[in-house]
């Protein structure tokens, strides 16, 4: 018993902090839409700026290292870029392809500068790829981690809450078990939308477009199976050992 009122707890803490988590993006994302407009809007720097600007410059760097930081728990990819002065400018990725993965000490790239801060890096290839400061992709990756975490959170919580209120009903307990891991299917449908929405470039919209069914689908399931669940179609009242006739 305690074992179990331990792993609920558990659960409905998980359930809290992802909500809230999911909460926190949602209030990002107007903010990160407005910055990925002012980014695709700005000009041309006409001149090379002596101060952090909303203009674009581009900047030529040679590569003195590049740290893929492999097998780390924490930190992404980082390269170590020089300025034709020599002065060390280092940069952050979030991931390593395609320019990162390729960088070779000594290697030639040019650094687009915005607002003070290297946003995007492209090779002598033309490969191009963003920093972790670039504006680029973000309102997605708000919205698709807000959809995952307050849908996982909402019906999580309510299964946590009510399985664990549920304690001394074997029927009810059940259904509140399906209702949480129904929590866990719809939060991962909105990472499927997500990754799926960012592999094939398509617009913002079509995150909710792919989450939206799969999540009824699931919604749809969950209800099945929690009536189920408590008309007792889902207990297991068979014997263990076959029965045998009396003569």
């Amino acid at each position: 018993m305690g074992n179990k009122i331990v792993r609920a707890g558990i659960w409905i803490v998980l359930s809290v902090v992802a909500l809230g988590l999911g909460v926190a993006m949602a209030f990002e994302i107007r903010g990160a839409l407005e910055r990925e407009r002012e980014f695709r809007a700005a000009p041309t720097c006409a001149s090379v700026p002596v101060k952090a600007s909303g203009c674009l410059w581009e900047q030529d760097f040679t590569v003195r290292k590049a740290d893929l930081n492999r097998g780390r728990r924490n930190g992404g990819p980082e390269a170590e870029l020089l300025l034709p002065t020599g002065k060390p400018w280092g940069v952050t990725f979030r991931d390593t392809d395609p320019v990162v993965s390729e960088m070779a000490p000594g290697e030639k790239v040019v650094g687009l500068i915005w607002h003070g801060r290297v946003i995007e890096v492209r090779d002598a290839d033309g490969r191009r790829q963003q920093t972790s400061s670039g504006p680029v992709g973000w309102p997605e990756d708000r919205l698709g981690g807000a959809l995952a975490c307050i849908s996982f959170g909402l019906i999580a919580l309510a299964g946590s809450v009510w399985r664990f209120f549920a304690r001394g009903n074997r029927r009810r307990a059940k259904a509140a078990t399906v209702v949480r891991w129904h929590g866990v299917g719809i939060g991962a449908a909105a990472i499927v939308a997500l990754w799926a929405q960012s592999a094939n470039d398509w617009p913002m919209w079509a995150i909710p477009a792919l989450w939206g069914p799969l999540a009824l689908l699931l919604l749809a399931c969950m209800v099945a199976f929690v009536i189920a669940a408590l008309r007792g179609d889902l207990d297991d009242d068979a014997p263990s050992e076959p029965l045998v006739a009396q003569p």
